[in-house]
């Protein structure tokens, strides 16, 4: 059984299980999880779409156009490359030492922190040991200086502590910190408010997709007043860090111009859909509307009452000819006298006989006139019976 339980052993010695083996940083976990969820739910629209028969292109390029925006708001949210820069130096890996390594050291700006990546070129010893990524949070005014003297502590490699120190909240005479701070602190909360309003957008092209339109433009302008309020605020004097005679000047990254792009293309699409709606009234439709192919789908209920107009207008009116004219106005006009004769003179109730005894013949003959019961209503012609 040689070869099978001396596996990853070395020397034929047991495994050794207490080695950390500790890695560097390849991922960020917020971002995963972002297009995890978004690329999941983007290859479930891809399943069911060759089924879709109709209002194909408008649901694709919708579906697609809202997925897109809000991984963006997302990963823009939580990522760190809204301003960037890395280069090559040849510095010291620890303090007052003499010994200089060739090394690739970045520095990657989000909106409430900065991640500082280290790594040693091929060609140096241990070149394979030494890779960083370290991130430094300024959510709060202390948060920043209190992970630079952790980093301190820990003893982390000198180009990483002397980046680092540049964004020291206004320590040491450096205010780029205060500065980044601030600006990402009112872009993330333009961020907040276009995701609120990108959820609002897609309730609304479920339901009414004109005003889906309006809050399609409002989403974008709000993206690109993100972008607005970062430039308007970063620091007045641009960053350049020198670094052991090299020098890493930041200028902005993927983060930053994803959002630009997302922001301008739904502002785009949402005043051309407002431009089709306005010209064309009520011709915009997805199948992801509630009331979808339903008897209350608004294009059904709009075709059926334009049918219903229609036919109304088709149906030819009957002229009625010279006479048959005369003779209804001659109708009318006599009924209209009869009426009028009617109610001059009341109304005779047949029902009622006296109980009172009478004398005269004549009057007994009208009281057994009387007892023949005859209703008033409708109206009959007045007839006598004799007995």
């Amino acid at each position: 059984m040689k070869g099978w339980f001396d596996a990853f052993r070395s020397d034929g010695g047991p495994t050794l299980y207490s080695y950390s083996n500790r890695t560097p940083v390849t991922g960020d976990v917020p971002l995963i999880i972002v297009f995890v969820i978004f690329g999941t739910l983007f290859a479930a629209f891809l399943v069911i779409f060759p089924g879709v028969r109709k209002e194909r292109l408008t649901t694709f390029l919708t579906v697609t156009l809202s997925l897109f925006v809000g991984a963006t708001i997302q990963v823009a949210q939580y990522g760190s490359s809204w301003h960037t820069s890395s280069t090559t130096i040849v510095s010291s890996y620890s303090a007052f030492s003499k010994q200089k390594t060739t090394a690739d050291i970045g520095g990657y700006i989000g909106l409430m922190h900065i991640n500082i990546t280290y790594r040693l070129l091929p060609g140096n010893e241990e070149s394979s040991d030494v890779e960083y990524n370290e991130r430094f949070w300024w959510r709060s005014s202390n948060e920043m200086t209190n992970s630079f003297k952790q980093a301190l502590y820990q003893g982390a490699p000198f180009p990483i502590v002397s980046l680092a120190e540049y964004f020291s909240l206004h320590q040491e005479g450096f205010s780029w910190g205060g500065r980044y701070r601030e600006a990402g602190y009112y872009a993330s909360i333009m961020l907040w408010a276009s995701f609120a309003s990108w959820m609002m957008m897609n309730l609304l092209l479920m339901v009414v997709p004109r005003y889906g339109a309006f809050s399609m433009i409002f989403t974008g302008l709000c993206m690109l007043l993100t972008n607005l309020i970062y430039t308007a605020l970063l620091p007045y004097e641009p960053l350049i860090a020198h670094i052991d005679g090299s020098i890493l000047s930041f200028d902005f990254g993927w983060n930053y111009w994803l959002v630009l792009l997302a922001g301008a293309t739904c502002f785009l699409a949402g005043l051309i859909i407002t431009a089709i709606d306005l010209i064309f009234p009520h011709q915009f439709s997805t199948i992801l509307e509630i009331d979808y192919d339903t008897p209350y789908d608004r294009h059904v209920i709009i075709e059926e009452s334009f049918d219903t107009r229609n036919i109304r207008r088709k149906v030819p009116k009957i002229e009625d000819s010279f006479g048959d004219r005369i003779i209804s106005q001659l109708s009318s006009k006599l009924q209209n006298r009869h009426a009028a004769k009617e109610d001059f003179e009341g109304v005779v109730n047949r029902g009622y006989m006296s109980h009172e005894p009478s004398d005269s013949p004549q009057e007994i003959s009208d009281e057994i006139n009387r007892s023949n019961w005859s209703y008033p209503f409708p109206p009959v012609s007045r007839r006598t019976v004799n007995n």
